[in-house]
């Protein structure tokens, strides 16, 4: 494999590690924000599969103190992960008393899942257990947002991204698909995006 195939995740690595942030992943949420404009201050944030902290790292960083970051994973977050204005709820997203606990930190301006599954090599299986993890974000924006909310996800390209992104454009005004630069060029991963959700789509 040619050396230069590493280049990219190695700068994108080095660059979270110099500046405090536990995983490279963050400067995808950094650029889904200059994209869209999602994050400002005084929002209170979602941050579903948020371990080990880089973008709840980032929000918080952003916000600089004001609203609250809601964040959320079955697995604790790195201690450098701190902030007066954090909430960290540990525990299965799927069950519902997890869903209640997260219910009563809202409602939110914004929701972000950067949730990935357990991969098998399999494309096809990974693709699908992706798409699982979608649907359950999709889930929480859709009851979960403010009217004018906004919502971020990863998921795993060649499955039925299309099906999905038909289903969020009922839930907000715009819905598309956005892979940053940050990606590695061989992953398969990219970022479904719904701005201004509809009023009465609870």
């Amino acid at each position: 494999m040619p050396a230069n195939s590493y280049e990219k995740p190695d700068f994108w690595s080095q660059k979270a590690f110099s500046e405090g942030y536990p995983a490279r992943s963050v400067y995808k949420l950094k650029e889904i924000d200059e994209k869209f404009g999602m994050i400002k201050k005084n929002y209170t944030v979602l941050d579903l599969g948020s371990a080990p902290g880089s973008w709840t790292t980032f929000l918080l960083r952003t916000m600089d103190g004001t609203g609250k970051v809601v964040s959320c994973d079955l697995n604790p977050l790195a201690k450098s992960v701190k902030g007066d204005n954090l909430v960290f709820i540990q525990g299965d997203l799927n069950a519902p008393e997890i869903r209640t606990q997260i219910k009563n930190q809202g409602p939110y301006d914004l929701v972000v899942c950067d949730a990935a599954p357990k991969t098998t090599g399999n494309r096809t299986v990974d693709t699908a257990r992706s798409e699982q993890l979608v649907e359950m974000a999709v889930w929480y924006a859709q009851t979960m947002l403010k009217t004018g909310g906004n919502f971020a996800v990863k998921i795993f390209q060649n499955g039925d991204q299309q099906k999905i992104l038909k289903s969020m454009r009922e839930i907000f005004t715009t819905a598309k698909g956005f892979k940053p630069e940050a990606c590695r060029a061989e992953s398969f991963e990219t970022y479904l995006i719904g701005v201004n959700k509809k009023d009465g789509k609870n």
